[in-house]
């Protein structure tokens, strides 16, 4: 007749074994004592293997001092820890099962440690439960990528990868806000596309925009990362030079009026050239507000178009009885 001790100990196994949740009991020098069928899965270790065994020693890449920071709670105040993935990924680095079209390649865990207490109340083991929470976790950063893609599109033009108007705007209007407290001076450059109206007669609209999108990657390889750079409608470009004063800013637009003058654009089996014209100007405390500073850039862009277009003129050349009429620096 089977005793009690060994029914106990075969249910013990059986429920051990069901439970699609990893469990490891370990000593306070996490020798390992139980491990159950999940954990021999997924770690391809049979118990035999890992019992009486440093959980250290068998799994190198958990960080030691880490896990057992962790884990002091449990022993010293006898409270359960808990470890999500937002945190850390995973705590064992187990494999997923997920088809081959699944983002992961790691099962995501959430790990909850708590204490165990001996018969005189002494806590000498934990217990620790690993949930596999890939899909939880997959679903939530499919989201977020999700989240991401849409803010991408809101704030960034679809032909050219710049910043779109609305959203330049908006950085732009925090930037003058800004500006007006500090002490270095920044620079506004709007530019356009010399007689880009003939390009498109000429080649069509797609050969009009290929040559938006080459001056575009002009622009982005010629300011940095801190400067503000948008599309601003059609064929014209603003730009915020930040730190840059209208010396240093007229480097940067000469550097881009000349890439734009080297360019060829290749379309259909014809080559376009085109060139540009830029209009800058520096900010300066008497700037009642951003529109009027931009428009000081604006008006130099169109006198850059009325000296004969592809060079670049700043605002401080802008004379108030010569001021170019923007409708007829377009013809």
């Amino acid at each position: 007749m089977i005793n009690d001790d060994i029914m106990q100990m075969h249910w013990q196994h059986d429920l051990l074994s069901s439970i699609e949740v990893g469990i490891v009991v370990m000593d306070k020098h996490f020798n390992v004592e139980v491990w159950n069928q999940f954990m021999e899965n997924h770690a391809d270790l049979r118990p035999s293997e890992v019992i009486g065994k440093s959980l250290f020693s068998l799994f190198p890449e958990i960080e030691e001092s880490w896990l057992r920071g962790k884990a002091e709670p449990v022993f010293n105040l006898r409270t359960p820890v808990f470890i999500i993935w937002e945190q850390r990924p995973y705590l064992f680095q187990f494999g997923t099962n997920r088809p081959i079209t699944s983002d992961a390649t790691y099962m995501f865990q959430n790990v909850t440690m708590f204490p165990l207490s001996s018969p005189t109340g002494e806590i000498n083991k934990l217990c620790m439960l690993v949930y596999d929470v890939t899909d939880q976790a997959l679903g939530k950063l499919r989201v977020e990528r999700l989240n991401d893609e849409l803010q991408q599109m809101s704030c960034v033009d679809g032909l050219t990868g710049l910043y779109n108007r609305r959203y330049w705007q908006e950085r732009f209007d925090s930037h003058f806000k800004l500006q007006r407290r500090r002490d270095n001076t920044s620079t506004a450059m709007m530019l356009d596309i010399d007689h880009f109206k003939n390009i498109n007669d000429t080649y069509g609209h797609q050969a009009g925009d290929e040559v938006i999108k080459t001056l575009a990657r002009v622009i982005q390889k010629s300011v940095r990362e801190t400067d503000l750079a948008g599309r601003y409608g059609g064929e014209e470009f603003a730009i915020i030079l930040v730190d840059s004063n209208q010396q240093n800013a007229a480097k940067v637009a000469d550097r881009i009026r000349r890439l734009a003058e080297a360019m060829m654009v290749e379309h259909e089996g014809q080559q376009i050239k085109f060139t540009v014209s830029v209009g800058l100007s520096e900010y300066r405390p008497d700037i009642k507000s951003n529109m009027a500073w931009l428009e000081q850039a604006d008006q130099a862009l169109y006198l850059s178009k009325h000296s004969g277009r592809n060079c670049v003129s700043t605002w401080d050349m802008v004379g108030a009885d010569s001021a170019p009429n923007p409708e007829q620096a377009k013809a």
